[in-house]
């Protein structure tokens, strides 16, 4: 362990996965601002003009912008942030984002807009402010960096945290949002159209700071944990606790808790009911539809759709879909996911029976290589495809930079992917999280998510020792309720309380919990 914080991070992976944005470096001194070294290109490829880079993909000049109502993500200033001397009204240059000055004033109105439409973690922030919980707690934090995720890192603040923020995705960021945190005294370090050296960089900025050593990180696919562990391995024995709230940054912790890896507690957030039933499910079911008609302004009326899994996320796509008239297949693994589909009238197929005859490819399986060259050389011209899953490696986009192949942007996160033959599809965020890259997801539903991040950093920091070993644990089904509680009164919904006599023939206790862990919703 010693040895590998002597080493530069050049693909913090878990088991060497493909995830792109986890293919740059990270630089030794986090306080030496290097411009990203220039793309190199094999010879191959410099002799193909048609061939369009990845750097020129992830670029964020175009006047269009999914990413917000207005467009103000994208200000068309080429100039690199890293390159940018740039201060706050307080006179911090803690930070890094695209263009503060520009920026701050309407990344505060969006602020405000999803503070109005997040009542779980407004009501929370209100109720525990006075008692500072979080006091002395130093979070790392990656996660999407949009107006709702700036609520619940504000809320923290107020709770007594002291607070650094990159982003866990190059797409997702919006700009005028990190300007306004940035404005406020919160060093973020976050732009769209991340390099993946800048996005490791920005990682880098928040765990290794001067005067500031970071007790709890809070993380969205388990970048900040990996980079900690493995460059910063002394720093990361000091953590009291994780908290993860994705797929891919759970089976990760899985993973290092399994090899004897892992030597700080750890809370899945993930697999909490406020997170599977609300978030993954509810969220997923309108934001696929929005980010699919923004990006492509498709009919959805009689498109056949195939949805790569049928967990949470992938049962809210299809529903969603069908809803609006789509032919929906899935693909599954799991036999009692594929009964689940089968039984909501879903037809359960393998991937290259209808790959030759579908409008729309849907990946929310969080594994990799789902939908490969192979599979992509087989589909009809104009075939949609797009990911729903955290991790960028369920499409298999490096097998789609060859010289043969023709890139061409068409708007901002949309990529028609040209054939010899003149075939095309259509490629969304670049393989990546589509509804966070082409589109906003629900406010309510990250309110949820929210809370139920905040309760858990909460327990973990205040956590006396020996409660929580080194291992991955679920939230206490106590907090859960909790959570669910603080959002009822948005709809004026009433609990029914039980009576003692009730109460004492269930054997529970009236104020809850009302369930056994065991007990799935």
């Amino acid at each position: 362990m010693n040895n590998l914080a002597d080493t530069v991070v050049v693909d913090p992976g878990f088991g060497g996965g493909d995830k792109q944005q986890q293919a740059g470096p990270a630089p030794q001194d986090a306080s030496v601002v290097v411009p990203p070294p220039a793309t190199k290109q094999s010879s191959a490829l410099k002799k193909t003009s048609r061939y369009r880079s990845r750097s020129l993909s992830a670029s964020s000049t175009d006047s269009f912008s999914s990413a917000s109502y207005t467009g103000s993500s994208e200000d068309g200033d080429d100039v690199p942030p890293r390159e940018k001397v740039q201060k706050n009204s307080r006179g911090s240059s803690d930070f890094c984002v695209r263009n503060i000055a520009a920026q701050h004033a309407f990344g505060r109105r969006e602020i405000e807009i999803a503070e109005q439409e997040m009542p779980g973690i407004m009501a929370l922030r209100k109720r525990a402010a006075e008692d500072k919980p979080l006091k002395d707690a130093k979070i790392v934090g990656c996660t999407h960096i949009n107006a709702q995720t700036a609520v619940l890192i504000e809320t923290l603040v107020e709770l007594g945290a002291s607070v650094r923020w990159a982003a866990c995705n190059i797409y997702s960021t919006q700009n005028e949002v990190a300007a306004a945190l940035a404005e406020s005294g919160i060093p973020i370090f976050a732009w769209r159209g991340e390099t993946e050296e800048d996005f490791w960089w920005c990682i880098d900025r928040c765990v290794n700071a001067e005067n500031w050593q970071p007790n709890m990180i809070l993380d969205d696919g388990g970048d900040a944990t990996h980079l900690m562990l493995k460059k910063y391995p002394t720093m990361f024995k000091l953590v009291k606790g994780i908290v993860e709230e994705s797929v891919t940054g759970v089976h990760r912790l899985y993973q290092l808790s399994k090899a004897g890896k892992l030597t700080v507690p750890a809370m899945n957030v993930n697999d909490s009911v406020t997170k599977t039933k609300f978030d993954n499910l509810y969220s997923c079911k309108e934001s696929i539809l929005d980010s699919l008609k923004r990006s492509t302004d498709v009919m959805f009326g009689g498109k056949q759709v195939v949805v790569c899994g049928y967990g949470d996320v992938g049962k809210g796509c299809a529903q969603a879909l069908k809803g609006q008239g789509c032919i929906v297949y899935i693909t599954e693994i799991d036999p009692i996911c594929a009964l689940q589909a089968s039984m909501d009238g879903f037809r359960v197929v393998k991937l290259n029976e209808v790959i030759r005859n579908v409008d729309i490819v849907v990946t929310a399986t969080g594994n990799k290589n789902v939908v490969v060259r192979e599979h992509m050389d087989k589909m009809k011209s104009g075939c949609i495809v797009c990911n729903m899953g955290h991790s960028n490696t369920e499409i298999d986009v490096n097998g789609l930079r060859t010289p043969d192949l023709t890139w061409e942007k068409v708007r901002s996160q949309v990529d028609h992917i040209i054939w010899p033959e003149g075939k095309y599809i259509i490629l969304l965020a670049e393989g990546r999280l589509v509804n966070l890259s082409c589109s906003s997801i629900p406010s309510f539903a990250v309110s949820i998510t929210s809370a139920t991040q905040a309760l858990a950093l909460i327990e973990l920091f205040n956590a006396p020792p020996g409660r929580y070993k080194s291992d991955v644990y679920l939230l206490p089904k106590k907090m859960d309720e909790y959570v669910a509680s603080l959002h009822l009164p948005t709809f004026d919904a009433h609990l029914t309380e039980l009576s003692d006599e009730q109460a004492k023939y269930m054997g529970l206790n009236k104020a809850g919990p009302f369930k056994p862990n065991y007990y799935r919703y």
